[in-house]
């Protein structure tokens, strides 16, 4: 997956930034039932078409947390906070990931890099052929959990588990308004809770700079090991 330069390659950084930040899994596993496939349908597309506001903490850095903005017209905007920091930005199938993140995930992965001072605000871009609901997406390969259905603040869920390898991803959506509300995650010994909200609701998200902006390659050969 890494090159000798210790960084990933565009895909495959986008890859481990975003199983591990959402929490999603890679719908690998299994096929999902007829009930589940429905369901999982109906809440991508209202969550696709609809603003949102989510946060919780994350089975990608140990302590961090995380919050997230989702705007249909305005893109998506992560934001990481605790021992690694950093943000993500996404619109139109390019993402943005800040320098500290950028390297935060790799060294995460045992590629021991330093960012120089200089590109500390610096963002390294990669392509999203999947789509900026990537960070979100419940997996297709779904499976009905009736057993595991429950109430968040105070609406009644429709739970939906994704299962790969020893990973584990638990969707809570909402029975009425077929919303995300609730994600649970158990990756790599980590366990994590986000919740959504905010829907509907208007803010403003704003992209980096131009100037600030690398590619994944000319972010390569400017760190260091």
């Amino acid at each position: 997956m890494f090159t000798k330069s210790g960084l990933a390659r565009p895909l495959a950084l986008s890859a481990v930034l975003t199983v591990a930040l959402a929490g999603c899994g890679d719908g690998a596993a299994k096929e999902p039932d007829a009930d589940a496939a429905l369901l999982i349908k109906a809440a991508n597309t209202q969550m696709l078409h609809e603003s949102f506001h989510s946060s919780g903490n994350t089975t990608a850095f140990a302590g961090a947390k995380q919050e997230m903005w989702s705007d249909p017209d305005q893109g998506l905007h992560v934001e990481v906070t605790g021992g690694t920091s950093g943000d993500i930005y996404c619109k139109d199938g390019t993402s943005y990931t800040s320098a500290d993140l950028f390297a935060g995930a790799l060294r995460q992965r045992g590629q021991q890099i330093t960012v120089p001072a200089g590109l500390r605000s610096a963002y390294a871009t990669t392509k999203v052929e999947q789509g900026c609901d990537m960070y979100y997406k419940i997996a297709e390969a779904g499976r009905r959990t009736p057993d595991k259905d429950r109430a968040v603040d105070g609406k009644q869920t429709q739970a939906v588990e994704v299962t790969v390898g020893k990973s584990e991803d638990l969707y809570l959506i909402d029975k009425d308004q077929q919303r995300l509300l609730q994600l649970e995650s158990q990756r790599d010994g980590r366990t994590s809770t986000t919740t959504y909200d905010g829907f509907g609701e208007k803010f403003t998200i704003t992209l980096p700079a131009a100037e600030k902006l690398l590619t994944v390659e000319a972010f390569r050969s400017r760190v260091t090991k």
